[in-house]
């Protein structure tokens, strides 16, 4: 796939070139609050709820590498994709799922550079981590790391990020009752 047809399929909302291969933006678009506020009380309700987790991750890994996400905007990611991708592509793939209120990406797809989730867990454990560096965000008032494929961004605009990103999580969770 070339740079144009990229460009044309962000533009357009359809495909993007992912750290794994070609992904599909979706349709449609995300009802929930882009806040932290609100990502904090999903989960919450969350760790309330009886759940079972449908990919390759379970509740302990999706909560650990979330968590990783806030942590590293607020100190540095381990490694970048190049700087042409992430002032073209990165930028570009950003504004679209900026634009849809939703994020899609490989739900079991590492960090680059992040360290190794174990398979297994305590889940209260990872649900106090990325509560609190979800907490420590909120209040951060700090440089802010350049994102690994997005590059600069605002506060207001990683916040909606890591929003979008718990959500993208949440669609590999269900509840049992």
């Amino acid at each position: 796939m070339n740079r144009r047809n990229v460009l044309l399929g962000v533009m357009a909302g359809g495909f993007v070139v992912g750290t794994s291969g070609v992904v599909w933006l979706g349709s449609g678009s995300n009802d929930r609050a882009l806040t932290i506020d609100a990502s904090l009380k999903t989960l919450d309700k969350l760790m309330n709820d009886k759940i079972a987790t449908l990919g390759e991750w379970n509740i302990y890994q999706i909560l650990i590498h979330s968590a990783q996400s806030v942590e590293f905007s607020m100190s540095s990611f381990p490694e970048h994709k190049p700087a042409l991708f992430k002032k073209t592509v990165g930028k570009l793939a950003f504004a679209a799922f900026s634009a849809k209120g939703k994020m899609t990406h490989d739900l079991s797809e590492a960090i680059p550079g992040a360290p190794l989730i174990k398979e297994s867990g305590d889940i209260s454990y990872a649900y106090q981590r990325l509560k609190e560096s979800m907490i420590k965000f909120k209040g951060y008032h700090g440089h802010l790391a350049e994102h690994f494929a997005y590059g600069n961004m605002t506060k207001q605009q990683y916040e909606q990020a890591h929003a979008m990103h718990f959500y993208n999580h949440l669609l590999e969770i269900e509840l049992t009752s």
